[in-house]
């Protein structure tokens, strides 16, 4: 990203994992360092700029998602909390069924098995099954389809969907649209008016760069009180700190999500890192991202590698897959790892 002196990393590391876990860039390193000191020797003086920071956060993941407004982001400890939000948010009758792929990562399967016991019936299409992956979705829906759950990169194989068009197709048939967008936020960009997306789920961990327990979840605002509340404490309320206030009701925004004391350490860490993506611009980030996936599937398969990343160009993110011809992948992976 230009600016190396934000990852210096050790020179016998080659970093290929944003998938799994990213490294910190340095200004996020330092901003928990002063959180740390701070608290150390100051407690919890200057908790109003904290809650300014945390508000910073709220604006950058507006302008990262293009959200209508800050209002529209919770801010959740995971991927699967944000999921759980809209299986057990949502009413259920016995009949309804759920349509997924067949390459989801467990937190977006698990949730939806879940809810067989209420009679919901998850429905995992085979995305090599027809000409493109969204006709394989589009294929399992029928009028007792009430959602979309799907990946909007596939994390086996790398494969970016066309959240546009299964946007569209949701709208016009009237099914909710949730999108579990950990691997494309923060690497290419993101759009949930484009999409047309209901809801949003992500970590910060992976291409935001930041700490794990802390991501977003993004609800469209005319769904915000169609999600019954499943967790209740003292953020989640209107009136957010007046605690002699005896009658209480849910926070109009996304805030309604968050039950409990925020996880302030992550939001000065996640802050800092999300802070280097905008300054980048996330134009130039997805297109570096995309010229990283090009030129390892260019080499890999000089190498004679067999490449699972589809490849057709619209379909790439930053994850690229491979195996190698007679190797086994236990081995291999312990040679790389071995090898930095």
């Amino acid at each position: 990203m230009q600016n190396h002196d934000e990852f210096p990393l050790k020179d016998d590391v080659i970093y290929l994992n944003h998938a799994a876990v990213s490294p910190w860039p340095q200004r996020t390193v330092k901003a928990v360092q002063r959180f740390a000191e701070e608290n150390g020797y100051q407690g919890s003086l200057n908790y109003l700029r904290w809650l300014e920071t945390e508000q910073q956060l709220r604006d950058q993941f507006r302008l990262l998602l293009n959200a209508p407004s800050s209002d529209d982001i919770a801010l959740v400890k995971n991927t699967s909390e944000a999921l759980s939000f809209v299986a057990y948010g949502l009413t259920w009758s016995s009949g309804d069924n759920i349509v997924t792929s067949n390459q989801e990562f467990p937190s977006n399967r698990i949730v939806w098995e879940s809810l067989a016991p209420q009679g919901v019936e998850l429905r995992q299409a085979d995305l090599d099954a027809e000409d493109s992956p969204e006709d394989a979705l589009f294929a399992l829906v029928d009028e007792r389809t009430r959602l979309i759950a799907i990946s909007s990169v596939q994390y086996a194989n790398g494969l970016r969907m066309d959240l546009a068009r299964i946007g569209e197709f949701c709208r016009h048939h009237g099914i909710l649209f949730c999108v579990d967008a950990i691997q494309s936020i923060g690497a290419v960009q993101f759009d949930v008016q484009a999409i047309q997306a209901d809801f949003v789920a992500a970590d910060g961990h992976k291409w935001m760069m930041g700490p794990e327990g802390l991501g977003l979840f993004y609800c469209r605002p005319e769904l915000r009180d169609k999600l019954k509340l499943t967790q209740f404490g003292w953020h989640m309320v209107e009136a957010v700190g007046n605690f002699d206030q005896l009658e209480w009701q849910a926070a109009s925004s996304a805030r309604r999500f968050e039950c409990g004391s925020p996880n302030m350490l992550g939001i000065h860490a996640l802050e800092a890192s999300i802070s280097l993506l905008l300054e980048t611009g996330m134009e130039q980030v997805e297109a570096l991202v995309l010229e990283h996936s090009r030129l390892l599937i260019e080499r890999l398969s000089a190498m004679g590698m067999v490449v699972v990343t589809p490849p057709k160009a619209a379909r790439h993110a930053g994850i690229v897959s491979f195996s190698a011809p007679g190797r086994e992948t236990s081995a291999l992976f312990q040679q790389l790892l071995n090898n930095g």
